[in-house]
């Protein structure tokens, strides 16, 4: 959970790329690419199946607190494969895996902000 809320605060820091719109944590959970949402949770409804329990506060409050680790440390995107982590995914980088989550990282010329926040 912590890699991927990496991901998420990343994205509402980022000023660049499809992140140019959305500057907090709500924007980033429900933004729209490609006529989805972008988490899985949303686009099946079960974003809120139930209330957060005291764990789940506690490693979004640590995320929100600046807790970064690689391969998410950086990372804009990331996704469960079928196979191994592709080298490139949409043209960005591979930063690396975590358990079966592949984590990708803007190239720094294209998004300097992710790397400054």
């Amino acid at each position: 959970m912590l890699y991927v809320g990496n991901v998420i605060v990343n994205r509402a820091i980022a000023d660049c790329l499809d992140f140019k719109d959305v500057r907090n944590i709500n924007d980033v959970i429900f933004q729209v690419q490609g006529g989805n949402y972008s988490f899985e949770a949303v686009q099946k409804g079960n974003v809120f199946y139930n209330r957060a329990r005291s764990v789940e506060k506690r490693l979004a409050k640590k995320n929100l607190d600046y807790w970064r680790q690689h391969p998410a440390k950086f990372a804009l995107w990331y996704f469960n494969p079928y196979g191994p982590c592709p080298p490139t995914w949409y043209g960005q980088p591979f930063a690396g895996q975590f358990k079966n989550h592949c984590y990708y990282e803007p190239q720094p010329d294209t998004c300097d902000s992710v790397y400054m926040g």
